[in-house]
């Protein structure tokens, strides 16, 4: 048996992961080259399978070529070609619907092959890679069958991404929905934006500089400016974005985790549970506004045809699914005030667009 050095993580245990929209953006931009770093990184089980499922009808082989396809596009690394044919020989395809039975029956049928093919041991991850409509349908789907049900020793977890709800009541229904048919310890909410190593170097920045801490307040600091800036336009999501938009898509969830850990109190360590509590108690600080406050400290705009770079851009209300009279923003500014100690009187200024803008 090899020896594992102490800084290496050792390789996860055996699983099959299942993802949902496994022909979308999501992914083809985040998933796939993802997965790719932690193949090349020794960090997958040799017992490990990818079962995709989508609505478009494609092979094993038709699928595969389309994850490889958008390694070589979105990939941050060189790739490795024999990396790459050996992840993706583990992938296979099922088409169907998230809201129809049937689906999950060919899934079920699916994961006996692949299981016994894989050696897998039955432990499941399913990875909702979808408009987040579809979150309910197919985590009621889940639930209500046996696929998702931990039995013979065997785990079953749900991952979830933002945006998790479109208000708080929405996202209260859903998460009582999810409790109603998963335990707790089986789902998993996450922000993908978290696993940046800009955003996760903020806390070291932080708590373990001897500079930064002690003038990280009021008295040393005029304003907090968190700034995303992206030149891509919607391109392909028309339809989510276009319910959507900018506030929605990337506020209360990325510039919210950027905002908490730059506002929060050191934690009494660094572990998961007293990070996201002292997190919590950052955004608890947060200045609720009057109505006339929230319109006069937000912005909402539109980006129009313009050039930026090298690439034309299309006006936002020409773009396929998009409400030709579509008042949905691509550009939102917010600027917030804390309540504490530390950060009395500093405001926090909060700027995302998308494209190029007005």
């Amino acid at each position: 048996m090899n020896k594992i050095p102490a800084n290496v993580a050792p390789p996860a245990g055996p699983c099959c992961l299942v993802i949902f929209g496994a022909s979308g953006d999501l992914t083809h931009r985040l998933l796939v080259p993802a997965l790719y770093n932690l193949a090349a990184g020794g960090l997958l089980p040799d017992a490990f399978a990818i079962i995709g499922i989508a609505r478009r009808e494609m092979s094993n082989d038709a699928f595969r070529s389309d994850l490889a396809q958008a390694l070589r596009r979105f990939a941050i690394r060189g790739i490795d070609e024999r990396t790459t044919a050996r992840l993706l020989a583990r992938a296979t395809y099922v088409n169907g619907d998230a809201d129809d039975p049937s689906t999950y029956e060919r899934l079920d049928r699916e994961l006996a092959q692949v299981e016994r093919a894989c050696a897998t041991g039955g432990n499941r991850l399913f990875y909702l890679a979808t408009p987040p409509s579809a979150f309910a349908p197919i985590s009621r789907h889940l639930g209500r069958s046996s696929i998702a049900r931990e039995e013979d020793g065997a785990w079953r977890r749900l991952i979830v991404e933002k945006p998790f709800g479109t208000d708080l009541a929405s996202a209260q229904a859903l998460n009582r929905e999810l409790l109603g048919l998963l335990e707790e310890h089986q789902i998993y909410r996450i922000d993908h934006y978290l696993g940046k190593e800009t955003v996760q170097n903020i806390l070291v920045l932080r708590f373990a500089n001897g500079l930064f801490e002690p003038i990280w307040n009021r008295d040393h600091i005029d304003h907090v400016q968190i700034t995303v800036a992206e030149t891509l336009t919607v391109g392909r999501r028309g339809r989510f974005y276009d319910a959507t938009g900018a506030l929605r898509d990337m506020v209360p969830n990325h510039l919210f985790q950027l905002f908490s850990l730059v506002a929060m109190e050191p934690p009494s360590r660094f572990e998961a549970h007293a990070v996201r509590s002292e997190k919590a108690e950052a955004l608890d600080a947060v200045h609720v506004p009057s109505e006339a406050d929230a319109l006069r400290d937000s912005v909402r705009a539109q980006y129009v045809a313009a050039r930026v770079g090298d690439n034309e851009v299309e006006d936002y209300r020409r773009t396929a699914d998009v409400a030709p009279d579509s008042t949905t923003e691509t550009y939102v500014a917010l600027k917030l005030m804390i309540d504490n100690w530390r950060w009395a009187g500093v405001p926090v200024l909060s700027p995302h667009w998308k494209g190029a803008q007005v």
